[in-house]
């Protein structure tokens, strides 16, 4: 057994080599024979280890002086085509030019190379058959650093040390492929230890694990106590441990030392943990259980709201010809908005992305694609196929019809509004630029006939129940169109107002009547009609917060406030000023707002009065506003200026 004291070298850099000359009576062995043996066992030794790691063979007829015996073996971590390009190199060198190389004369007959990551052995003489490590196999033994452990803790790092590496031996015995790593902790220095062991793939559990176990049982006698580091090899297995896990690749440890193992008072604790969370579970479960009925409930709603999606589909199916609204086929949706890229998304609103698409013919759309699984959003998209696509007003966005693809796609298809919704330019920092007098009375005389439509001129009735600024849609021309019908409720002729126990809108835009009490009807949409021209008459936002007289008002407040005091010019938005030829007009426009905005329901004009007041002239006379709903409410907060648009649903109890 020899032993080589080499330092550490870097990956493919040889560590140790040792090579023997001929014994006397074989000088007269033809070279040439022996030399082509070890080729063909080369070739013998790379495929092998190329497929598994590691490799024996022998080549030449069996006890011929010139046969050649060898072996290889790579590092677990480093296998296939790097594994056998690395040996091929190391192979063609030491048997082409091991004198330059290693300096082992012409006639050499055993060599054993120790590389970092691969080692090997080829011989004139059979050693293939010695039991254990070999016996008198060359060894090489040598270490990373020369780091120690102090001597009064000595004994216990070695005793880490010996644990780790017995302990992955046993599982590297016991796997395929003869390999296993770990790791394990020294708490007094704070150190990480890194184990490797490795047989040959060939030999059996109990001959791996003894060659092993007689280089573990090497260690005392070869490293000093307390060393941070060390590798006793032979050709055919491997021990070594570092304090440093770059040696090989971590990422699958066969064995981990290093978790804590649990005290009695972590065991105390999880018996605690335990106890409190099989109370809250059975707490949980009687909820459950309350519970239970409610979401089966949800789910049978779900199902048949879905059921009639797919008949109002059918029935569109059957219609299709003369109607003008068309069933699109996922693919064509899907191509259109390439994909649903994020590059062409719209805006996100409560139930569901808009996304801008591009038929094969040209056209421009607006693409809403619903959630999966809303049942919300599955009751807007039925009221949006069974109202909008029969509603036709120049001043109604029209809805050019669906897609649904299985259970989850569900897809409206709009026109697109290239200046998409009032909200960006009224509250934007370029709506001087866009915005005149003359573009926003434009823009409210097209809102106020879209809600006369709807609540007088349509076959039924339309209450919106979300008209806000984001939901005013923009054409190339400013051309305003209301949106989003998804929460819309229809009216008979016969009835003026309902009663709901479930409360939509928008902040800011919800009429009092119907907030508190439920109570919907088409005053609700004057309300709301209301406070959007008093934000396109000032550029501001209804939920923000305005300063009179030293204290905080919300925009209705604000304006009634400044109309008592004679001062409603001050509520003009500043990017239009006050002209003299438009001061009728804006004056007006104010005080049917204001009108619109009534607390009670009873006292706003209905929208065919609405449209009458804004185009009439200057000799007919308007009733005096009562003062507006939510005029005593504490704003919250500061001053703003940015747009709040928060969609609310309540429930009422009844």
């Amino acid at each position: 057994m020899a032993a080589f004291a080499t330092p550490a070298a870097a990956e493919d850099t040889i560590l140790a080599h040792k090579c023997s000359m001929p014994a006397p009576d074989n000088t007269t062995t033809s070279d040439a024979a022996y030399r082509s043996n070890l080729n063909a066992l080369a070739a013998i030794l790379v495929a092998g280890a190329r497929a598994n790691g590691s490799a024996i063979g022998a080549s030449g007829a069996a006890a011929a002086a010139d046969a050649a015996y060898g072996v290889a073996l790579c590092r677990g971590d480093f296998t296939g085509d790097a594994c056998a390009r690395g040996l091929a190199d190391a192979l063609r060198s030491a048997i082409n030019d091991s004198e330059a190389a290693f300096g082992c004369g012409q006639q050499f007959r055993d060599v054993t190379l120790f590389y970092d990551r691969y080692q090997l052995r080829f011989s004139g003489e059979d050693f293939l058959s010695v039991s254990g490590d070999g016996g008198d196999e060359p060894r090489w033994a040598g270490n990373n650093t020369n780091f120690v452990t102090p001597s009064d803790a000595a004994r216990r790092f070695d005793g880490i040390v010996g644990e780790l590496v017995t302990t992955i031996a046993g599982v590297a015995a016991g796997r395929p492929d003869r390999y296993a790593t770990g790791r394990s902790r020294f708490k007094e220095q704070g150190l990480t230890l890194y184990g490797l062991v490795q047989c040959t793939v060939d030999m059996s559990p109990e001959r791996c694990r003894a060659c092993l176990d007689g280089l573990i049982s090497a260690f005392p006698a070869t490293f000093p106590s307390g060393q941070h580091g060390g590798r006793i090899l032979v050709p055919r297995c491997t021990v070594r441990y570092e304090t440093d896990d770059t040696f090989f690749n971590t990422d699958n440890l066969s064995v981990d030392l290093h978790k804590p193992k649990p005290s009695r008072s972590w065991l105390w604790a999880t018996i605690a943990v335990v106890s409190v969370l099989t109370l809250a579970g059975s707490f949980l479960l009687h909820r459950w259980i309350k519970i239970r009925t409610k979401r089966e409930l949800a789910q049978l709603e779900l199902r048949r709201l879905s059921m009639a999606v797919k008949s109002v589909i059918n029935l569109w199916r059957l219609e299709e010809g003369n109607s003008g609204f068309s069933l699109y086929e996922f693919s064509q949706i899907k191509g259109a908005t390439n994909g649903f890229s994020i590059d062409n998304k719209l805006g996100q609103g409560g139930f569901g992305i808009v996304y801008k698409g591009l038929l094969p013919d040209g056209l421009e759309i607006a693409v809403k694609r619903l959630g999966a699984c809303s049942l919300q959003g599955l009751l807007e998209f039925k009221n949006e196929i069974q109202l909008i696509a029969k509603l036709q007003h120049r001043n109604l966005v029209k809805l050019l019809g669906c897609c649904i693809e299985g259970d989850h796609e569900k897809i409206l298809v709009y026109e697109y509004m290239p200046n998409k919704s009032l909200d960006l330019i009224i509250f934007g920092n370029k709506k001087g630029v866009s915005l005149d007098w003359p573009r926003r009375l434009n823009i409210i005389d097209g809102i106020s006939q879209g809600l006369l439509y709807l609540h007088i001129h349509s076959r039924l009735c339309v209450v919106h129940r979300d008209l806000k600024a984001s939901n005013i849609l923009l054409d190339s021309e400013m051309n305003p169109k209301i949106s989003d019908f998804g929460m819309a409720r229809i009216f008979s002729s016969s009835v003026a107002e309902s009663n709901t126990t479930r409360i939509v809108g928008t902040h800011g835009y919800i009429a009092p009547e119907y907030a508190s009490d439920g109570v919907c009807s088409v005053k609700s949409d004057v309300f709301s009609f209301g406070v959007l021209l008093l934000e396109i008459i000032s550029g501001t936002t209804t939920t923000g917060s305005y300063r009179y007289n030293g204290k905080l008002y919300k925009l209705i407040a604000y304006a009634w406030l400044l109309w008592k005091a004679g001062q409603w010019h001050e509520l003009v938005d500043h990017c239009l000023g006050i002209r003299e030829r438009y001061n009728f007009t804006m004056e007006r426009y104010v005080h049917v707002a204001l009108l619109c905005v009534q607390e009670s329901a009873d006292d706003r004009p209905a929208m065919d009065e609405v449209v009458k007041m804004l185009s009439s002239g200057e000799g007919v006379p308007l009733p005096e506003p009562k003062q507006p709903a939510y005029f005593n409410v504490r704003p919250v907060g500061t001053e703003m200026s940015a747009s709040c648009d928060m969609s609310i649903s309540i429930t009422l109890s009844r």
